[in-house]
């Protein structure tokens, strides 16, 4: 028996989740949408393990709009928790005004302090250490909580979700696609979207369309008990250099040695070569003893070959609409983008969301 769309989502992690839900919003009743999700478990891969903040740099300049507008509905939906950033960095770093240049007039709020400042934030800070870039805004976000929110709004507007779906066959049907699952389920739909995260271009290759580069790298995290515990008031720490980050998460630390080691799309594990650069790193900013490494995971972060995520239709193949490369900012700019992408895929007219964004920025053809 073969299930008939309108539009089909590959995909129900965060990316697949969020435009599902803008389409059934936008569209209502005028197109049928189906969420595919390959794993039981919506979000098991990249959203799952995330441990994302709202950092309004992350990514860098051309993905500030996107932050920004996605800012303030997380805020309105209290899927934000404030916490702060600094971006830290050795006496002397000219670094730190490069920075700021980078970031002048895009609209963030960041600060130069000193070691004075720097060190209250940070307790047992190492010597060398003497300059920071504040953010104050910087939040933690409710990673799970707005997933289960996205599938929540697509449930409601009428999607279907199906898990254990992973798509084995794509082709072209007339004017629409055939799809068969590996366990040999038929679905006819008029759009595809390719909302895929580290298997987006092997959905592309399934459809015939030229995969753009867009390549998984792996994050390491590890959950420290450490001596002294991690404050609680301890704001998101990162390396101006990009060697680490940590945060504090429930009286243990959250650390990362920022590694983006290439993989191929896959189940991700850590390394114990990661989780031990991560610590050793950890120990050259901070005198903190630690005790015990109590958790590590890992997940894909993918991104395209020029690091801006990837919103349109597809250059060559028609009826085929790219909604991934969102690396490391997926989660933060994910109300923003995912209803850029539906105005995008049902050419209706932009809103005070995503008014102010160049979606040439991010449009697919940028690589044909």
């Amino acid at each position: 028996m073969t299930t008939t769309c309108d539009i089909a989502v590959i995909g129900a992690g965060m990316a697949g989740a969020s435009i599902a839900a803008e389409i059934a919003r936008l569209a209502g009743s005028d197109a049928s949408v189906l969420l595919l999700e390959a794993e039981r478990q919506p979000g098991y891969h990249t959203t799952g393990r995330s441990a994302a903040f709202w950092e309004e740099c992350y990514g860098g300049p051309e993905i500030v709009p996107l932050t920004l507008a996605s800012g303030v509905y997380l805020r309105e939906h209290n899927f934000l928790t404030p916490r702060g950033a600094l971006y830290v960095a050795r006496d002397g770093d000219a670094a730190v005004a490069a920075f700021i240049d980078r970031f002048a007039g895009t609209g963030v709020q960041i600060e130069v302090l000193d070691r004075a400042g720097v060190a209250p934030m940070i307790p047992g800070l190492r010597a060398g250490w003497g300059l920071a870039i504040h953010q104050p805004s910087c939040a933690d976000i409710d990673v799970a909580g707005l997933h289960a929110h996205y599938l929540a709004l697509a449930r409601q507007g009428g999607v279907i979700l199906r898990p254990n779906s992973r798509i084995a066959a794509l082709e072209r049907a007339g004017a629409g696609w055939r799809l068969q699952a590996e366990d040999g389920t038929e679905i006819s739909a008029g759009v595809v979207v390719n909302a895929a995260g580290a298997w987006a271009d092997d959905v592309a290759a399934l459809a015939g369309a030229r995969p753009l580069g867009i390549g998984p790298l792996r994050r390491t995290v590890a959950q420290l008990r450490t001596d002294p515990p991690a404050p609680a008031t301890l704001p998101l720490v990162l390396d101006l250099a990009g060697q680490f980050y940590f945060k504090p998460e429930n009286g243990r630390l959250w650390l990362s040695p920022h590694d983006e080691t290439p993989s191929p799309p896959c189940d991700a594990a850590p390394e114990e070569l990661d989780v031990a650069l991560a610590i050793d790193r950890l120990g050259e900013v901070v005198d903190w003893r630690v005790e015990a490494v109590e958790r590590r995971w890992a997940g894909l972060r993918s991104f395209a070959p020029d690091r801006r995520p990837v919103y349109g239709w597809d250059a060559d193949v028609p009826g085929l609409f790219w909604f991934a490369g969102q690396g490391g900012f997926g989660i933060q700019t994910a109300p923003a983008a995912a209803r850029l992408g539906a105005q995008l895929l049902l050419g209706q007219a932009r809103d005070a969301m995503t008014e102010a964004l160049d979606a040439s920025l991010y449009a697919a053809t940028r690589f044909a």
